[in-house]
């Protein structure tokens, strides 16, 4: 790939651009500055930057903003939210695609293994979530409405988060494969994650969908991701990264592994391709 340059970087937020704390809140939330620096240098080499994460869209916004893009006189930012299901132009938030299915049967079918878990479903258009008990701060943006479980999934809906405290990941990643379930499940911190979306939805498909509006392609793609929920947007990219910390089976997806988030591996990987004046 000695003479490819990325034309989209495709970015996930949190254990990439950010380090996750436990228990950390959105006072936190800070980019590091040498990543900064590298969106900025993608950004003046003519490549889009993607922010592509399984938040929600009202939990991407300021994260743009701590990055300062877009840049004033340029066009409006594509953002890949709820783990492909909406993407959305910023600023203004405008939804340009969304996917939703009935998550009621499936969501059932977790909660009778695991009956404490918690259940959240974004409150679409406005931010917040609608959830059966309260998540643990820091872990989903905005307000959370307490309803019961039946109205949460009553109605279409594009992402379904399930959190068991009481659980591993390996919990999920077996009851997923018994079950069935189509979706993506990954960590966030210790707690036990399970992201249940519609069928063929994932990062790579609203990627996709971008790629199609800027007349480009996956091969045109650097993609950078730390989850389980990156592994299909790491395999679809013309150049799919992982971070240092990653799970074995999200570095066996990529074509390359970075330094962990900790070491600013998504800068390092930037800067292979957009390197710093006299670097």
């Amino acid at each position: 790939m000695a003479d490819w340059t990325p034309k989209v970087v495709a970015l996930d937020i949190d254990g990439t651009l950010l380090a996750w704390v436990d228990g950390q809140t959105e006072d936190y939330e800070t980019i590091p500055p040498a990543v900064y620096d590298a969106v900025h240098r993608a950004l003046d080499a003519g490549a889009h930057v993607v922010l592509s994460s399984g938040r929600s869209p009202h939990g991407m916004t300021r994260i743009a903003d701590l990055l300062d893009v877009p840049r004033e006189g340029t066009d409006r930012l594509w953002i890949v939210a709820s783990n492909g299901a909406v993407v959305f132009r910023y600023p203004p938030m405008e939804v340009v695609h969304e996917e939703t299915f009935d998550a009621a049967p499936a969501v059932a079918a977790v909660l009778e293994h695991h009956p404490n878990a918690l259940v959240a479903v974004e409150e679409r258009g406005v931010g917040g979530y609608r959830v059966n008990r309260v998540f643990p701060e820091g872990e989903i943006s905005g307000e959370q409405i307490i309803t019961e479980v039946d109205d949460i999934v009553g109605e279409p809906v594009s992402r379904v988060i399930i959190r068991d405290p009481e659980a591993t990941a390996q919990d999920f990643v077996d009851l997923g494969a018994r079950l069935g379930l189509h979706g993506t499940d990954y960590v966030v911190g210790w707690t036990a994650w399970l992201d249940l979306s519609p069928v063929g939805v994932s990062k790579a498909s609203g990627l996709a969908h971008v790629c199609e509006a800027l007349g480009l392609d996956a091969s045109d793609v650097l993609a950078i991701g730390d989850g389980r929920n990156d592994i299909e947007m790491l395999r679809w990219a013309g150049r799919g990264v992982a971070m240092g910390q990653a799970v074995e089976e999200v570095k066996a997806a990529a074509d390359h592994v970075t330094e962990s988030v900790h070491d600013d591996g998504a800068a390092v990987e930037m800067s292979r391709w957009f390197p710093p004046a006299g670097g």
